[in-house]
């Protein structure tokens, strides 16, 4: 094995494992209210239409707090900051155990997304300190793995502590919450004493291989022409900047607006909620499997804008079929579709950023573009709710989620076409761009 490949070897090994077990959980704590759902709305009297609005706010803390918490982190360390989030995401998680009606579900959905903000674009910063851009697309795809298999856990994982109705006198909907938000916060002292901050702290590396790193994410800041602003705000009104942040937003959308309401989709095929539980988690599977393989041909084709494209048409016709059939066994093959295309759009579009921006600039730069996609987060699960709560069909929800995907392929023709004029004035190469 050479140099290079023991390397990068090496620290996939020792990080990526325990981000996807970090982001696992929190991938859980911010899905399973798609379940609670079932039951939580007829107890408390959560209308679809406040479902869709609480679902929502979640992403509406993360995008006040994402960008400060981002720098938050390059100041006091990854492994540090990411404790925090996790503590403080766990305890209110197990707090949402305790509403009593749509208003009490608002201001803990708005909590939980201010607590973890930042930890997503916090691991996507911490990642553009350890490997070379060459290597960021199969390694994304790697850690982005953990959203599909977090849905995929979260369902059967669901399905069963709804059957815990009547324990201790709790219902099944309060236990989820309580049990799935105490991993996060048992999580905070591993993270502290295993996570290492930068390659320099990492005692399992040689000197050798710190200085490798050190050289080749060098090359890369000259390569690409990567900015470090002197204050890293400047970030915000960088033009490359707010391009990839409106390009990142049909994806997001999507992906959450069907995540937090596929149960209820799932649901109306009849059965048990253990059964919808497993139903649901078929799509995620396809969604691994996209992981593995679409940023691995991203990355040996150098192509970043073209499986992009590909991914939203194919994305957007699968959603369409899905609202447009009416056999649960198509409209399911549909949905597998859907999620194969949307969570590899996720990994390959977070190789973009990092191509040009490095330093405090990178987790400024990071943080925005996602707390501008995860609006959609906030738009996506209100705008189901809002069209099933008018229409009385979910199918109208998945039609606009089909819309909302095709404009994602205009988008990634636009931000191409503007990215790659401004890469030609400045002399850099095409096939840095692809």
């Amino acid at each position: 094995m050479n140099p290079e490949a023991r390397i990068i070897r090496t620290l996939t090994l020792r990080l990526i494992p325990f981000l996807i077990l970090l982001y696992l959980v929190a991938y859980i704590d911010r899905s399973a209210v798609g379940f609670a759902k079932l039951h939580m709305n007829a107890d408390l009297g959560i209308s679809d239409l406040a479902y869709g609005f609480g679902a929502g706010l979640f992403f509406i803390g993360y995008f006040i707090f994402e960008v400060p918490s981002n720098l938050l982190l390059e100041r006091y360390g990854a492994r540090r900051w990411f404790a925090r989030i996790l503590i403080t995401w766990g305890a209110i998680t197990v707090g949402m155990s305790l509403i009593q009606g749509a208003y009490s579900f608002y201001v803990m959905r708005f909590l939980l997304g201010a607590a973890e903000a930042g930890f997503f674009p916090g691991v996507l910063y911490y990642i553009t300190r350890w490997y070379p851009v060459r290597h960021r697309g199969k390694v994304l795809g790697l850690f982005i793995l953990s959203q599909p298999i977090a849905l995929m856990v979260t369902g059967p994982l669901a399905g069963a502590l709804l059957g815990l109705n009547g324990l201790g006198g709790l219902t099944g909907w309060q236990w989820l919450f309580i049990l799935i938000g105490v991993p996060a916060v048992l999580l905070a002292w591993p993270t502290l004493k295993y996570l290492p901050d930068t390659p320099r702290d990492a005692r399992w590396l040689s000197d050798s291989d710190r200085q490798w790193l050190s050289v080749e994410l060098e090359k890369d800041r000259r390569e690409y022409g990567q900015t470090e602003h002197a204050n890293p705000l400047r970030t915000l009104t960088d033009r490359r900047v707010l391009l990839l942040a409106l390009l990142y937003l049909p994806g997001t959308l999507s992906i959450y607006g069907l995540g937090l309401w596929l149960p209820t989709l799932v649901h109306q095929f009849g059965g048990s909620d253990l059964a919808t539980g497993f139903i649901s988690s078929v799509p995620y599977c396809f969604g691994v499997i996209g992981l593995l393989l679409v940023p691995r041909s991203s990355d040996r084709l150098n192509d970043r804008y073209g499986h992009l494209t590909v991914l939203y048409v194919l994305g957007a016709i699968g959603l369409f079929l899905s609202a447009w059939l009416s056999s649960p066994v198509l409209q399911l093959a549909a949905l597998s579709l859907v999620a194969f295309c949307l969570f590899s759009t996720t990994a390959i579009f977070w190789v973009l950023p990092g191509r040009f921006l490095t330093g405090a600039s990178a987790a400024a730069g990071i943080a925005l573009i996602n707390s501008f996609g995860n609006l959609g987060g906030y738009i996506g699960p209100f705008g189901i709710g809002a069209l099933k709560e008018y229409t009385g069909s979910l199918a109208s929800g998945l039609y606009f989620l089909s819309a909302v995907l095709a404009t994602g392929v205009v988008l990634t023709l636009v931000v191409y076409t503007q990215l790659e004029k401004k890469a030609l004035a400045g002399g850099t190469p095409e096939r840095q761009l692809s």
